[in-house]
């Protein structure tokens, strides 16, 4: 079981990814700005965070190099979360530091399946 953090200021969102990646296994917990999401990092230390870039507080970018700058959680995979344009969201997330992009609207039978291949994990997605 993998500890993920959610930072999604979309509460639908936020809920969707949150119930997929429980239902998979993963013990999730959710933030709804960049400074408690922030936060929540750095109380959780968690082995993936899911980063919307967009947020209404502190912007993704900085939310991630403030992750980077930190040595006690520098080592977490970081994935953008974000409804751009895909080629501009992997242009984005290589230029911000994320270990790579999962763009939205996710695809609810793939989605535990995209996180888990970022985690180094051969997970199978439940059925719904």
């Amino acid at each position: 079981m993998s500890r993920i953090v959610v930072i999604e200021d979309n509460p639908d969102s936020s809920r969707l990814a949150e119930k997929l990646l429980k239902h998979a296994g993963h013990q999730v917990t959710a933030a709804d700005s960049g400074e408690s999401g922030l936060l929540e990092v750095l109380a959780v230390q968690p082995d993936l965070v899911l980063m919307d870039l967009g947020l209404p507080d502190i912007d993704g970018q900085t939310v991630v190099a403030m992750i980077r700058q930190n040595p006690d959680v520098q080592h977490i995979k970081v994935l953008a979360f974000t409804a751009w344009p895909e080629e501009r969201a992997a242009a984005m997330a290589q230029a911000y530091g994320c270990d790579g992009v999962i763009n939205k609207p996710i695809d609810t039978r793939q989605f535990a399946g995209q996180v888990a291949a970022y985690l180094g994990a051969q997970e199978e997605t439940p059925e719904a």
